[in-house]
C-alpha cells in the first residue's frame, strides 16, 4: 500500500484532479464545496493499472491553512505536485516545494493541470519554467504530466505515470517495529465509538491490539480497523487506517497525537535536529521562537543553537529545540519549523536525536557526539541494521552494518547492556554482554528490542486470535505460525525456543500455545461429547461406526482424541482407553505365550468382528509393536 499527497497553490486543481481520478471528491465539508476551496485534508483511493492500490491525501492550497497541509504529508511516499497551466508556479506552490524538499520526499511527479485552457506551445514554455523552478530539489527530476480534469485528457497518462513512479519507491522496512499512527483526524460513530485516522508509519496494526495514545498515555484497545472503507484484520506500514478504539472517548484525542503499542515510544520535550533553512528564510538567533510540525503534531518551541550564534538561509546546523508541549517522536523523523510572525516556513530537518540531554552551547563535545549519531556509531550504525525489526543471522548483521567482525562484537556487547539488541539464543540468556559475541556462530538470530518487541504482542495477537478461533484445539500448529509469521524454519525454532524460556509460550512439539489456554468446550459440546462416549461404553469392543463421530464438528472430534476420551486406531475405529489399554496388554500376552497371534484370536478373544480386529493390529503394526508373517503377528522387535 502506497500513500501519495498533493501539493500545490490554491485553486490550481488539487481536489479537481483527485475527484476526476478517484470518482471521491475529497472535500468533506459543506463549507469547502460551497466555497469551492479546501480547508483540511482530504482523503481518496484509486486503483491503478497494475491493480495496486494508492491512498490519496489531498492537502489545502491557501497560505492560510499551510498547518493543515503539513499534518498531511508526514507520512507519504509520493507526492504529486500539482501547477495549473495558466497560471504557473505561485507563491503556495514555492512553500509547498519547500516543504516537499525538507522532508526529504524524492518519488514526485508533477502534473500540469488546465491543460485544456492552453494551447500546445504554452504547455511546454510552462513545463521549462516548472523544471527551471524544481531545480537543486528533490523534486528535480520528477516527470511531468499535463492534464485537464475538465476533458480528461491525460487522466490514463497520469495512472501509468502513477504506476512507473511506484515501481521505484522502495518498500517501507519498518514493517516488523512497532504500529506508530499519528492522528490526522478524530470523530465518534454512533454504535461504535472513537474512530481516529492516519497513515501508519510502522507497523503492522491489528484488531483486537491493545494500544497507546501519546503524549497522554491513554491506553484502549483496536475495535475495528478499516483502509478504503474495507474491513480489515491487519494495517501495514503505508496504509491509510480508521481505528475505532474501545476505552478512549474522542475528546481525549487530538491531531498529533500518535497511537502505538503500550511502552514502545517514549514522549519528549527536547529534540536534537540537523537543521537546514530554506534559500528564503530569513536569519534564526538563539532562542527564536518557532511552530514544529512533524507527523501530524504541531507545537510551540524555541530553538538553541548549539554550534553558532546565527544560522543564515540555506545553511544547516546543529539545532537543539525545546518544546512547549510534550510530542511522541522517535530518530530519523523528519521535522518542519515556521515563524508565527510572518507565517513563513523556514526550514527543516532530521531529528538525530529524541530523547538527548539539555545541552549547553557551544561545547565541542556535544557536537561531536551528534556527528558521530548522525553518522552512526558502531553501536547505532548496528542497531539500525536491525532497525527494522526483521531477524537477521549474525553473519548478515555484520554484512548490513558494514562493520568488521571485531567491531561488530564490540558494538554487539554494547547493545546487548543497553537492551537495544537481543540475541535470540537461549545462551545469551545465561552469558554476559562481552562473554558471548566474540565466538558468536554465523548463523544465531539477532533481532532489535523493538522488532523483539513487536514479534512478542504479534505472536501473542496471533494465538490468542486462534485459541478463541478454536477453543477445544490445543494450539496453533508449528508450521502454520511460522509461516505466518514470515520466518525461516531456523529462526522461527530459535525465536520459539527463547519465547518458551522466557515463559509466555508453551511449546507442545507439534503445536504452541499461550500458557493459560486449555481446550475448554462448551456446556451444549460437553452433552454432546457425554452422550457419544455412553454409546461407546455400551458398545465396548464393538464401538459404533464412524458415521456417529461424524455428526462432531471436527474440532470436538480432535478434542476428545487430544484429551484421551477415544484412542483413534484407523480413520474409522475409534476405542475407549480402557478398552484400548486392555487389548494391548492381551496382544503383550499373547506375543509373549505359546499360542500365535492371529486375527481370529484377537477377534475371538474381544468378541468383535473382523473388522475391528483387523482395524486394531494394523495400529499395531503402524506402531511397530506387531509384524505379520502371513496370517500370524508376531514381535517387531
Amino acid at each position: 500500500m502506497y500513500t501519495i499527497g498533493t501539493a500545490g497553490h490554491v485553486d490550481h486543481g488539487k481536489s479537481t484532479l483527485v475527484q476526476a481520478l478517484t470518482g471521491i471528491n475529497p472535500d468533506r465539508w459543506e463549507e469547502e464545496q460551497r466555497r469551492e476551496m479546501t480547508i483540511d485534508l482530504g482523503f481518496a483511493w484509486l486503483t491503478l493499472p497494475s491493480q495496486r492500490e494508492i491512498s490519496l491525501i489531498d492537502v489545502p492550497g491557501h497560505e492560510r491553512f499551510i498547518k493543515n497541509m503539513l499534518a498531511g504529508v508526514g507520512g507519504l511516499d509520493a507526492v504529486l505536485l500539482i501547477v495549473a497551466a495558466d497560471e504557473g508556479i505561485q507563491p503556495q506552490t514555492i512553500e509547498h516545494r519547500h516543504i516537499i524538499d525538507l522532508l526529504g520526499i524524492e518519488h514526485a511527479l508533477v502534473v500540469l493541470t488546465k491543460s485544456d485552457l492552453v494551447d500546445p506551445e504554452w504547455l511546454e514554455l510552462m513545463a521549462e519554467e516548472v523544471r527551471d523552478g524544481l531545480a537543486g530539489t528533490t523534486l528535480a527530476a520528477a516527470p511531468i504530466v499535463a492534464v485537464s480534469a475538465r476533458t480528461g485528457a491525460g487522466l490514463d497518462d497520469l495512472r501509468q505515470a502513477l504506476d512507473t513512479l511506484l515501481d521505484g519507491i522502495p518498500p517501507r522496512s519498518s514493517t516488523h517495529q512497532p504500529p506508530r499512527l499519528p492522528v490526522d483526524r478524530t470523530f465518534t460513530i454512533g454504535g461504535f465509538g472513537t474512530v481516529v485516522t492516519g497513515t501508519l508509519l510502522d507497523g503492522p496494526l491489528q484488531l483486537g491490539a491493545e494500544v497507546e495514545i501519546l503524549p497522554g498515555g491513554l491506553r484502549g484497545r483496536v475495535r475495528g480497523l478499516q483502509s478504503h472503507q474495507s474491513k480489515r484484520e491487519i494495517a501495514l506500514p503505508g496504509t491509510r487506517v480508521a481505528v475505532n478504539l474501545s476505552g478512549i472517548e474522542r475528546s481525549a484525542i487530538q491531531r498529533g497525537d500518535v497511537l502505538t503499542l503500550p511502552n514502545t515510544l517514549q514522549p519528549t520535550t527536547l529534540l536534537d535536529v540537523q537543521l537546514r533553512l530554506t534559500s528564503a528564510a530569513p536569519p534564526l538567533r538563539h532562542n527564536d521562537p518557532l511552530d514544529l510540525f512533524v507527523g501530524a503534531a504541531e507545537v510551540a518551541c524555541h530553538a538553541a543553537l548549539l554550534d553558532r550564534e546565527t544560522l543564515s538561509a540555506g545553511e544547516s546546523g546543529w539545532v537543539q529545540l525545546r518544546l512547549e508541549q510534550a510530542i511522541a517522536v522517535q530518530r530519523g523523523d523528519r521535522c518542519i519549523v515556521r515563524r508565527a510572525s510572518p507565517s513563513q516556513t523556514i526550514g527543516g530537518g532530521v531529528i538525530i536525536d529524541a530523547h538527548p540531554a539539555r545541552h549547553r552551547r557551544f561545547r565541542p563535545a556535544v557536537v561531536a557526539s551528534l556527528e558521530a549519531l548522525a553518522r552512526g556509531t558502531p553501536a547505532e550504525l548496528l542497531a539500525q541494521a536491525l532497525g527494522a525489526g526483521q531477524p537477521l543471522d549474525w553473519r548478515g548483521a555484520i554484512e548490513r552494518s558494514g562493520l568488521d567482525p571485531a567491531t561488530a562484537a564490540r558494538a554487539l556487547a554494547e547493545c546487548r547492556n543497553n537492551g537495544a539488541i537481543v540475541v535470540v539464543s537461549l545462551a545469551s540468556t545465561v552469558a554476559a554482554p562481552g562473554e558471548l559475541e566474540t565466538a558468536l556462530p554465523p548463523a544465531t538470530t539477532v533481532i532489535s528490542a523493538a522488532g523483539w518487541t513487536n514479534l512478542h504482542h504479534t505472536i501473542l495477537a496471533l494465538l490468542h486470535e486462534y485459541h478463541q478461533r478454536w477453543p477445544l484445539r490445543r494450539g496453533m500448529g508449528r508450521e502454520e505460525l511460522r509461516s505466518r509469521l514470515k520466518l525461516p524454519a531456523r529462526m522461527f525454532n530459535d525465536v520459539a525456543a527463547l519465547a518458551r524460556h522466557a515463559g509466555w509460550l508453551v511449546d507442545d512439539a507439534a503445536s504452541l500455545h499461550l500458557p493459560d489456554h486449555t481446550p475448554t468446550p462448551t456446556p451444549a459440546q460437553r452433552r454432546q461429547v457425554a452422550d457419544l462416549l455412553a454409546q461407546w461404553a455400551a458398545a465396548a469392543s464393538t464401538p459404533p461406526g464412524r458415521e456417529l463421530l461424524d455428526t462432531l464438528a471436527p474440532e470436538v472430534l480432535a478434542w476428545i482424541v487430544e484429551s484421551g476420551q477415544l484412542v483413534r486406531v484407523s480413520g474409522e475405529v475409534y476405542f475407549l482407553p480402557t478398552t484400548y489399554q486392555a487389548m494391548r496388554a492381551w496382544v503383550d500376552a499373547q506375543l509373549a505365550g505359546p499360542e500365535p497371534l492371529t486375527l481370529a484370536a484377537f477377534r475371538d478373544a474381544w468378541g468383535t468382528t473382523r473388522k475391528y480386529a483387523q482395524a486394531f493390529l494394523e495400529h499395531t503394526d503402524e506402531l511397530k509393536v506387531t509384524r505379520r508373517i502371513g496370517d500370524v503377528r508376531v514381535a517387531a522387535r
